[in-house]
């Protein structure tokens, strides 16, 4: 059977889109996955998917490794893959075998960085203002802090989402998956100075329903979002990198440090697998071990 490469990518690609729901940035990693794979298989003479056994699935891990990829990259690329393998299994009745025996490697242990609270606190402080600029950064830090969301996330909010009456958000996460999350007086205030003093003016004659929008009045970026949290940073003493992520990972630990439930904070992070979440303790017990070498006197 000839299964031309470019074919079934395309083909794979719209399912993921249209029957799995999955996000822009998740599609985009599987194309890349794939389409590393298709270079890989034709370097070593491979045309046809038909083709393709287990000593090439085993032969392009062993190539990243190699490359000293980090285990979650390649964990990530076998997923593709293997998800690609089985679509072909399905639509031609092709052998799906060669990924499906391969290993995921083991994941390294990274604890997820966060801010104290008094860190956090610096960075508001420092970033007060009532110009359109300032109170438009101050509701995207205080939102990203209040509700744990995603950049990806955050960027897709439209104005419609948002519920002041009952302080709750409406999110679309990964596979568009809907969740509703709470936020707080300090978060409502802040946004609420926003859209009354400060989204009109940069909007100007700009149309459309997004709620952060970059200073020509269009809607921001994961990469704009970036870059605000960059400048908020050297407004700072702080001497530490600031990514949306780490906002992120801070409303997960401090919930947890202050007694929350490791299956509220799941929920409000939208984790499909609580597994994901537990890594947040690590980071709470490596806070309490901290606290404790620091402030007791035979430690």
């Amino acid at each position: 059977m000839d299964i031309q490469f470019e074919q079934a990518l395309e083909q794979f690609v719209t399912y993921i889109q249209l029957e799995r729901n999955f996000s822009p940035l998740t599609v985009r990693d599987y194309r890349t996955d794939i389409l590393e794979f298709f270079t890989f298989l034709q370097v070593e003479g491979v045309e046809d998917l038909a083709q393709v056994e287990y000593i090439h699935a085993r032969l392009f891990v062993t190539k990243l490794y190699e490359e000293k990829k980090a285990r979650t990259t390649i964990s990530r690329k076998i997923s593709s893959i293997r998800s690609f393998f089985r679509f072909l299994n399905k639509e031609y009745d092709l052998d799906d075998t060669a990924f499906q025996a391969l290993y995921h490697p083991k994941k390294e242990l990274r604890l997820p960085h966060f801010f104290y609270e008094e860190e956090l606190t610096q960075l508001f402080d420092s970033n007060e203002g009532t110009d359109p600029k300032s109170l438009r950064n101050m509701a995207l830090l205080e939102l990203l802090y209040a509700t744990g969301i995603r950049v990806s996330e955050l960027t897709s909010i439209e104005l419609k989402d948002i519920d002041f009456s009952l302080n709750i958000l409406r999110v679309m996460g990964k596979g568009r998956k809907e969740r509703y999350v709470p936020f707080g007086h300090f978060a409502a205030e802040a946004m609420q100075s926003y859209l009354a003093e400060s989204r009109p003016k940069l909007v100007k004659d700009e149309k459309h329903p997004k709620l952060f929008v970059n200073m020509r009045g269009g809607p921001l970026t994961a990469r704009g979002v970036r870059y605000i949290l960059n400048d908020m940073m050297k407004q700072t003493e702080l001497r530490t990198t600031i990514y949306p992520h780490m906002l992120r990972h801070t409303f997960a630990t401090h919930l947890l440090n202050n007694g929350a439930d490791l299956r509220t904070v799941q929920e409000l992070l939208g984790h499909s697998s609580l597994s994901s979440t537990q890594v947040y303790t690590h980071v709470t017990k490596e806070h309490l071990r901290h606290t404790y070498m620091n402030t007791h006197p035979r430690a």
